[in-house]
């Protein structure tokens, strides 16, 4: 009987793959394990992937709100490309900090300042700007899409682990009542 399913993938991204168990006392053999040193090892296996977890999940709320602040730099690049040209000039409310807004009337612009992070902030065309806004939006939204499959391969090695973690102790206390049924009779 195989001890563990031989289509599991190594490892996704650092993060090791669980093994499933399906036959316990193989599994203990082969590991040179005891019961209460495997489920010590199983326990601290499905700690390490929660911290992972926390850590995926903070990276993709990041993410999430990236996404948004991009797209709406985007449309304010496009709506000062519109009124360029237009020969009327643009009244718009600006965040200067946190609760503190101003009205700006700005006037043709050939280019916009970008704020990259890092007390950094550059000027661009507003072509470029546009082109740099449109890569970092299509960046974003393919991390998202490889973070949302790493989470959901971490799940699922969190679930093999607890399913293992049970099957282990499950075996164990199977094998505690088997010894206890058979010592009695014997000093009968």
């Amino acid at each position: 009987m195989a001890s563990s399913s031989s289509t599991v993938t190594a490892e996704r991204r650092g993060i090791p793959a669980a093994q499933f168990v399906e036959d316990v006392e193989t599994y203990l053999s082969q590991s040179g394990l005891d019961v209460n040193s495997a489920l010590s090892f199983l326990q601290e296996r499905l700690q390490q992937y929660k911290l992972v977890e926390m850590k995926l999940l903070a990276q993709q709320r990041d993410l999430q709100a990236k996404i948004p602040d991009i797209e709406k730099c985007l449309d304010v690049v496009a709506t000062l490309q519109a009124k360029k040209g237009a020969g009327e000039a643009l009244i718009a409310d600006f965040e200067v900090s946190e609760g503190i807004y101003s009205r700006a009337r700005i006037e043709d612009s050939e280019s916009v300042c970008l704020w990259l992070g890092a007390n950094v902030m550059l000027e661009y065309s507003c072509e470029e700007a546009t082109a740099l806004l449109q890569k970092n939006l299509e960046n974003a939204k393919a991390s998202l899409e490889v973070l949302i499959a790493d989470l959901q391969f971490l799940r699922d090695q969190v679930t093999i682990t607890q399913v293992t973690i049970a099957r282990v102790y499950n075996w164990d206390v199977h094998q505690r009542r088997i010894r206890q049924a058979a010592s009695p009779s014997k000093d009968s």
